[in-house]
């Protein structure tokens, strides 16, 4: 799993979750994490989530926190379980940093009723892919959020980078779990 960190901030639309993302914009090849800021404003043409298009919901920040997650399988079932890994590792990020009365519910993290983040998991032709935005600015947004900056993360960039890192590790942890036990029965 390679993690890139783009510093030149970039608008996520929707159309950045397509196949071959890192290695089209910053030429990674493989299973990665391109994490980058910038504006997020998703048209209900670009949006995924169905739940969301048929409620006419918007997505929009005036500055997020971006992930793009690319592993080259087709298991639907298994992206899902690595987005919600990877939330997981988000709120327990935060809680390292002395950041509690976050919640994790099912894809999305919460204080109170604000949201910080939003999420997907989809399917390429090629790939499996996940976003996940995780708001560093609540200002403007269209429903109620809070934000990496209202909780006091100073370095959104830098939060990413030890996010991304810390899913880069689970997941060589797994894989090496799964090569040292034998086989039962």
């Amino acid at each position: 799993m390679q993690v890139h960190i783009a510093k030149s901030p970039m608008t996520y639309d929707g159309t950045q979750l397509s196949s071959l993302f890192a290695y089209k914009n910053f030429a990674v090849r493989g299973d990665s994490v391109a994490v980058f800021r910038g504006p997020c404003n998703v048209a209900l043409s670009e949006m995924v989530d169905m739940e969301d298009v048929l409620a006419e919901d918007r997505i929009y920040s005036e500055d997020m926190l971006h992930f793009i997650i690319e592993h080259f399988d087709m298991d639907l079932e298994k992206t899902v379980t690595r987005q919600r890994l990877f939330i997981a590792l988000i709120k327990e990020r935060l809680e390292a940093g002395g950041i509690g009365g976050i919640v994790r519910q099912g894809d999305d993290l919460y204080r109170g009723s604000d949201k910080l983040s939003v999420s997907i998991a989809t399917l390429s032709p090629v790939s499996s892919m996940i976003h996940i935005g995780l708001n560093v600015s609540s200002r403007n947004t269209p429903v109620p959020t809070v934000s990496l900056g209202d909780l006091g993360v100073a370095d959104a960039l830098e939060f990413g980078r030890e996010v991304a890192e810390a899913y880069a590790a689970e997941l060589s942890g797994i894989k090496a779990a799964r090569c040292k036990v034998r086989g039962v029965g």
